[in-house]
């Protein structure tokens, strides 16, 4: 209610520095309690125990600044990024819109971040701390191969990450998306296990959710076969369903609630393309506890949020947590996982 009460003068300020007044409000901030886990949520997914099924998207912790800060607002689990092995200034602003009408967000940052070394520092002074941070990896926008830059950011991150997320799916950066074509998908996911030979780290995939029938059959034949950890499904979208805000028009990719329709109908596709045999992560448009209960029952079993923040405030994480526990027992599961898949 306080958060709400705030909002409107909070959205006087332009998108992208509020966002970045947050992040260094957080990183002032004492480190408080996590909160209490919640024991029919706990569950191992990709060797990973996840104390609770509720993630904080990439996005927002960009260049690891703030990952227990998160941690402590109730998610089971941080995904940092998108890190790139050179620093980048990403596209010129503005680049970051919110539509308030439609409780969306339009991004065009284009993997903006500090670099590899700069977050390798800040990973390598939090271990031993508790809590599951992933990372999510990219290439520079101006690299000359881009699977190489996937390939180095395995190697660096790996040791210092739970797991790692290989973003090719991002609308931002020019040509990215190609990597998701069968042939090359096959090359990068070579590279990167290769540079990851010396590590288990695990490895997820985070997908488009722009992508053609014939594309989710040839990608999960393709992650099955590679022997992935699991799928992010899915990043932001190209299209523009029916929007009523100024910034409609604004190229780049939108989140939040009209990519919701579009985010579980994928999650659906890929469930029925692995038969389950593989894990999924859902995301795009999940603002409450119903919203991760269907996404869990269509076949997530892990799922993050970012763009709700924006709108419901820092305590949505508890607040789903404390629904889906209550989902759980109304539904007569032991446990989450027993949920996964069940629609």
């Amino acid at each position: 209610m306080l958060y709400k009460a705030c909002r409107p003068l909070l959205f006087r300020i332009p998108a992208e520095p509020a966002h970045r007044l947050t992040i260094a409000a957080l990183r002032n901030l004492p480190r408080g309690p996590r909160a209490a886990p919640e024991a029919n949520l706990a569950q191992r997914v990709a060797g990973i125990v996840f104390p609770n099924p509720v993630g904080m998207a990439p996005g927002f912790d960009k260049n690891a600044e703030v990952p227990d800060a998160m941690l402590g607002n109730g998610f089971g689990f941080v995904e940092i990024g998108t890190v790139t092995p050179l620093p980048q200034d990403g596209n010129p602003k503005p680049r970051l819109f919110r539509l308030v009408e439609d409780r969306a967000v339009i991004n065009r940052m284009g993997f903006n971040n500090e670099g590899a070394d700069a977050v390798a520092d800040r990973l390598r002074a939090r271990q031993g701390q508790p809590g599951i941070v992933g990372v999510n990896i990219g290439a520079n926008k101006d690299s000359v191969d881009r699977i190489a830059d996937y390939a180095t950011m395995t190697r660096i991150m790996a040791p210092l990450a739970t797991y790692l997320s290989v973003n090719i799916s991002s609308p931002n950066t020019p040509g990215l998306r190609a990597l998701q074509d069968e042939g090359a998908l096959k090359e990068l996911l070579d590279a990167v296990m290769e540079a990851r030979a010396t590590s288990t780290t695990p490895v997820f995939l985070k997908l488009a959710p722009d992508l053609a029938t014939a594309d989710v059959d040839a990608i999960s034949r393709i992650a099955l076969d590679k022997r992935l950890d699991a799928l992010i499904v899915s990043n932001t979208t190209i299209t523009r369903p029916g929007l009523q805000s100024r910034y409609a028009a604004e190229t780049g990719g939108l989140s939040g609630e009209p990519l919701r329709a579009l985010a579980l109908e994928r999650l659906r596709d890929f469930r029925k393309a692995t038969g389950g045999a593989i894990p999924l992560v859902g995301v795009g448009g999940i603002a409450s506890a119903e919203d991760a209960w269907v996404r869990i029952k269509a076949g997530a079993n892990l799922v993050q949020l970012y763009s709700a923040l924006v709108y419901e405030g820092p305590a949505l994480a508890r607040r789903i947590v404390t629904g889906l526990a209550r989902k759980v027992r109304e539904e007569g599961f032991s446990s989450i996982a027993e949920a996964v898949g069940t629609e």
